[in-house]
């Protein structure tokens, strides 16, 4: 019998490089979908980690939390930054024993289920295409103050720019958001020196004083309450500080950046959030009619400093370039994880040569640019609306987080928990409390209630989909095989994945051709999904893991064929498994066409249709077999 392996010119992954051969492998057979690069070096990552937390929030919304809470507002900063440090320390644990793009999904799936891991990708995916837009018109209107321009030109003009920043390489990503940290860090720490010059009395013309803390009023003119009702606006000027976790899976060494990044953030939130609110509230009287607008140019100017405005307005507006820069790049990860799980049209999974989403950043920024249009158009209600139903979503991602963490903590062994959960469960639990307390408050405000219901409503909209789609992926008619002559069969092409080690496969192939003198061909999408791949690595893993689970499930089909006698080849294909049957069909032309799938309810490629347009695409009989695989049995072929 002659048997070759003919994988486009690839052989077995373990006599010649997993790397050599997975490489080779990876352009001709996926072609359009490359894996992501690992273009983030840790010089990147450390000012992505440390700015990332850093948003316009801080330089423009704290005056309104100092005017809510009085001179104590600096407590308000430290309950909240407590907040945020327990979920991201969940979440560090969580990805440091599994670094994965898009881990929050990653890990509500694993913990709660497929609608939790669908809610969390597209909830979050929504919060930051949202987010985008509403930056780009924040960016515009502090461009204003320097340019005479259409606030909707300048916005278009900022989110084209950072498209281009995004399409280029995360590398260009990378660069750009370690300048933009590099600004707001170098900005707030000038001010934490000036600042404490100034109160300590080592400032000409001014001596030692605090008095700002206790006149006006007292430490807490409104009351003990405000600190804790203030928290509504502050939690919404920390968001970002998990998006370290998400970009260090794009770096060669994921395990080590999110420990950093994790770790690093109670130092950050300490000095950069309650450490410069602290100074804000000693230089200024917390009830000035200054502080309101922006606090910080009113501090400077308060110090003497020359061209205050022009500095902290070009200081706000690298720190709204920083948000739309990462936001779109978080959008388009999301929505590419989302994507390789089958959760988002597969297309998004494409992946230029250069390491790049492009169709998931472009998609990302089409909603972008929507709500830029929408706020020249309608700016107080679809662009408010838009607005108020991104709202409370990043609360539901990281109530989700948390009660993930506890549900994955029982499941993980002790040896892979890098970074732990300080005083696990019951910080976790008191994490859980302190989000419920927050959205209860959202609740009972009327400023801000809209945001929670609104935001409700989306929660319900994406659960509502999820199920839909797992509806129509239950209601595909089952297909009757067509018969066909045995003994005449000569080409036979198999097209399975899943099932490659059924028995009912093989039984049908020893049926189509009882004489044993057929040729057969055994194509297997290299799809990440269909490879269980998808379900716990993370993108920039993804394909080479993909490619080698596919490899050993054809390797297993073709040495169980040829133990039978038979003659058998076959290739890796096209992670389409359309695509993929279109070119075996090309280039080894059979006369017979075999695909096997699983039952109705469990087939994506049932979902798709994959069999019915094969049937109506080639003039050659096509036989579909039901495979049942038991879990042992696929878990060795694959």
């Amino acid at each position: 019998m002659r048997l070759s392996r003919m994988v486009t010119g690839v052989r077995t992954a373990a006599a010649f490089g997993a790397e050599d051969a997975l490489g080779g492998m990876r352009e001709s057979v996926v072609g359009a979908a490359p894996e992501l690069h690992k273009g983030l070096n840790q010089r990147q990552l450390n000012m992505i980690a440390i700015g990332g937390v850093i948003g316009a929030g801080l330089f423009v919304g704290s005056g309104v939390v100092i005017n809510q809470a009085g001179p104590g507002a600096f407590l308000t900063y430290a309950v909240t930054g407590v907040l945020i440090i327990l979920v991201m320390r969940m979440l560090g644990e969580m990805a440091t024993a599994n670094p994965s793009t898009g881990s929050f999904a990653d890990y509500a799936r694993q913990a709660l289920g497929g609608w939790a891991g669908f809610s969390v990708g597209w909830l979050y995916w929504y919060f930051w295409v949202i987010v985008v837009g509403f930056e780009a018109v924040a960016g515009a209107k502090v461009l204003t103050f320097w340019f005479n321009a259409p606030l909707w030109l300048l916005s278009l003009g900022l989110m084209t720019l950072m498209t281009i920043t995004n399409l280029l390489s995360v590398s260009s990503f990378g660069e750009f958001e370690f300048w933009f940290a590099g600004i707001k860090i170098a900005a707030i720490c000038v001010f934490l020196v000036l600042g404490t010059l100034y109160i300590f009395g080592l400032w000409p013309h001014h001596n030692l004083s605090f008095a700002n803390l206790t006149a006006h009023g007292g430490f807490l003119p409104h009351g003990g309450g405000a600190i804790f009702s203030a928290i509504v606006v502050v939690i919404f000027s920390m968001v970002g500080a998990e998006v370290a976790t998400i970009a260090a899976a794009e770096s060669p060494d994921p395990e080590r950046a999110i420990a950093r990044a994790t770790n690093s953030v109670v130092t950050r939130i300490a000095i950069f959030f309650v450490g410069s609110i602290f100074l804000l509230a000693v230089i200024l009287p917390w009830n000035s009619s200054k502080i309101g607008s922006s606090p910080y140019v009113s501090a400077y100017e308060t110090l003497g400093i020359p061209a205050a405005a022009d500095i902290m307005n070009a200081v706000v507006l690298t720190a709204v370039l920083s948000c739309l820069n990462s936001g779109l790049y978080t959008a388009s990860r999301m929505l590419f994880v989302l994507a390789a799980r089958r959760e988002a049209p597969v297309q998004l999974i494409r992946v230029n040569r250069r390491g790049v989403p492009a169709v998931a950043i472009l998609t990302s920024t089409v909603v972008g640019f929507l709500c830029v249009i929408a706020a020249k158009l309608s700016p107080n209600t679809v662009f408010l609306f838009l607005l108020n139903s991104s709202g409370a979503i990043i609360l539901f991602v990281y109530l989700l987080i948390s009660i993930s963490q506890i549900v994955l903590r029982r499941r993980t062994p002790p040896e892979r928990l890098r970074v732990k959960m300080w005083f696990h469960p019951v910080l976790s639990l008191l994490a859980i409390a302190g989000i419920i307390a927050v959205l209860i408050q959202m609740g009972v405000n009327s400023d801000v209630r809209s945001q929670l219901v609104l935001s409700l409503l989306s929660w319900a909209v994406v659960v509502v989909l999820y199920f839909v789609t797992k509806w129509r992926g239950g209601s595909v008619e089952a297909q009757a095989p067509q018969e066909t002559p045995t003994g005449e069969a000569r080409r036979v092409l198999v097209l399975a994945n899943e099932t490659v080690a059924a028995d009912e496969l093989l039984d049908e192939l020893r049926r189509i051709d009882r004489a044993g003198r057929a040729e057969y061909w055994v194509c297997v999408p290299a799809n990440p999904v269909d490879t269980g791949q998808a379900d716990h690595k993370g993108a920039v893993f993804l394909w080479q893991a993909t490619m080698e689970a596919a490899q050993r499930r054809l390797d297993y089909m073709l040495n169980t064929l040829r133990g039978e006698g038979l003659h058998a080849d076959g290739q890796l294909g096209d992670y389409r498994p359309l695509r993929a049957l279109g070119e075996a069909v090309a280039s080894f032309r059979p006369d017979q066409l075999v695909i096997s799938t699983l039952p109705v309810a469990q087939s994506a490629w049932l979902r798709y249709d994959v069999v019915d347009r094969a049937r109506s695409t080639y003039d050659i009989p096509v036989t579909h077999v039901v495979s049942h695989v038991p879990v042992a049995t696929l878990a060795a072929s694959g």
